[in-house]
């Protein structure tokens, strides 16, 4: 299909998407919600299914439902996405699915409704979705703890993984910070703060000596940042704590910056005597380094020029997805694919309804050329 016949195809496909956006906004899934997760996730596949002609495989992992739409084997181009949001169970009836003019809003419009809808026109719009696989998952919000293997499984071999996450302001995302989670645990001894305090190792004060130590290992000169977020300890207002502990989070640009703030947090030192310093956690997602994505994002340009569309605009963001997942692999990556819109995560979040065709053309055009059948 030449790219004008593409795009007035994709236009074609505006009512139902709007439709699709609807209905599918309309079914709360909120990351903790189960119940929810598994009548969205029933939705998500019968709208695939009309897609790619054929039902997904539904997984469960720790009670979670996954789908997959397994492609051909090696070579592959996946679309990963998730179909969980941050909202629980019970906004809608206080912020129903909204469509003034062309901005639709809703919980979870934006991040990433929208973008599913998208990637399902796009598939309708391929001759033939021969090569392409699918996978979302319910779990992208909390952290992807039950799907992160088999998003891993599945990118394996792929030549490409293109994620429908909403754009940054229409931008696509070529890069995104890893992220490390870590929770440093102090003990220290009990004792009475009133009659013999000298006997008592103070947690808190331990604990507080660390922050310090961990905020300094952050580096704003390369972008990294490390910060002490939840803190906790002691027992009753008149005990010296025996326990205390911070919850720590780091983002940094490269898989360099975060393994030296890994390697940094775990050889940590008590400052009080008799104290003791347990670490947990570590690097959760690694970097999607820009030259990751590059020669995707070209390729995306040019798509997009050919289809007579704005130029493309690229952008680097803080927040991670599960693309982070595939680019630690080495799997090429282009993220960002999904909404056009703003707001992610916070009320008013809105997707832009006249993009949405656009947007799917690019994909249908970026997967064909991917796949060598443009």
């Amino acid at each position: 299909m030449k790219h004008a016949l593409l795009l007035a195809a994709a236009a074609d496909e505006a009512p139902r998407m709007r439709a699709e956006l609807a209905a599918l906004v309309e079914q709360e899934s909120f990351s903790k919600d189960l119940p929810a997760l598994h009548a969205c996730a029933d939705l998500v596949a019968e709208l695939g299914a009309q897609a790619l002609k054929s039902t997904p495989r539904r997984l469960e992992l720790g009670g979670r439902p996954h789908l997959l739409w397994p492609g051909s084997g090696t070579g592959d181009v996946l679309l990963l996405g998730h179909f969980d949001t941050v909202w629980p169970t019970g906004t809608l009836a206080g912020w129903p699915f909204t469509v003034d003019g062309d901005l639709a809003s809703g919980p979870g419009v934006f991040d990433m409704k929208a973008g599913i809808v998208q990637m399902f026109a796009a598939l309708r719009l391929l001759p033939s979705a021969q090569g392409v696989a699918v996978l979302l998952t319910s779990d992208e919000e909390i952290g992807s703890p039950s799907s992160r293997e088999l998003i891993e499984d599945t990118a394996r071999g792929c030549r490409a993984v293109l994620v429908p996450e909403p754009s940054a302001a229409g931008a696509l995302k070529t890069a995104r910070k890893g992220i490390g989670a870590y929770r440093l645990h102090v003990r220290g001894r009990a004792a009475h703060a009133g009659l013999e305090p000298e006997r008592g190792i103070n947690a808190t004060v331990e604990v507080a000596h660390q922050v310090l130590r961990i905020a300094a290992l952050g580096d704003v000169r390369v972008g990294t940042s490390v910060t002490p977020t939840v803190l906790s300890g002691g027992s009753s207002m008149n005990t010296v704590p025996e326990q205390a502990s911070v919850q720590v989070d780091v983002r940094a640009w490269t898989a360099t910056e975060l393994e030296r703030v890994d390697a940094a947090l775990r050889t940590l030192q008590p400052v009080a005597a008799g104290a003791d310093l347990q670490l947990h956690g570590g690097v959760n997602r690694y970097a999607l380094e820009a030259s990751q994505s590059a020669d995707l994002f070209a390729a995306a340009a040019q798509e997009a020029q050919a289809l007579g569309l704005a130029p493309l605009r690229r952008a680097a963001v803080g927040g991670g997805s599960d693309g982070n997942l595939t680019a630690g692999l080495g799997v090429p990556t282009l993220d960002g694919l999904g909404a056009v819109g703003d707001h992610a995560h916070a009320p008013g979040e809105y997707a832009d309804l006249s993009a949405m065709p656009q947007r799917a053309a690019l994909m249908t055009a970026l997967i064909k050329r991917l796949l060598g059948t443009g």
